[in-house]
């Protein structure tokens, strides 16, 4: 196991140690991206969270954000700005396979979601390859 990945790993379980994801209040709503063609995180991805407007049903950009090394992005959405409602991910996954020098099925990924108590939290991890992906409600 390389130096980096067991400092990465270290700064996720040992007290005190504050990540950019412990920062102020932790984001109600989590993703976590991996390449389960190569067996690693999805690191480096563009995404962008979208909230439906309930009275027009257009969708409303709420944040944009890129995964980190370990294929997450923290600090994704306040629970001030977090509230009932219909949500969408958007996963650049073109570019994605495109920095890794492979070309894919799907050029972006959409997960389209219910919240409807905001006050859990709420996870969404996509597992993909080149051809496939898939995803499921975590905790």
């Amino acid at each position: 196991m390389s130096a980096n990945r067991l400092q990465q790993i270290k700064g996720h379980i040992l007290p005190g140690n504050k990540s950019t994801a412990m920062a102020g209040s932790p984001s109600p709503l989590t993703t976590h991206v991996l390449n389960t063609a190569m067996g690693v995180p999805g690191s480096n991805m563009a995404l962008s969270l979208y909230r439906q407007d309930p009275s027009t049903n257009t969708w409303r950009l709420m944040t944009t954000g890129t995964t980190n090394d370990d294929g997450r992005c923290p600090g994704l959405v306040t629970k001030e700005v977090f509230t009932s409602g219909v949500y969408k991910m958007h996963f650049e996954t073109a570019q994605y396979w495109a920095s890794m020098g492979q070309t894919c099925f799907y050029p972006y990924i959409e997960i389209v979601f219910t919240i409807n108590d905001p006050g859990q939290k709420y996870h969404i991890p996509l597992l993909m390859s080149c051809f496939s992906y898939s995803t499921y409600r975590g905790s």
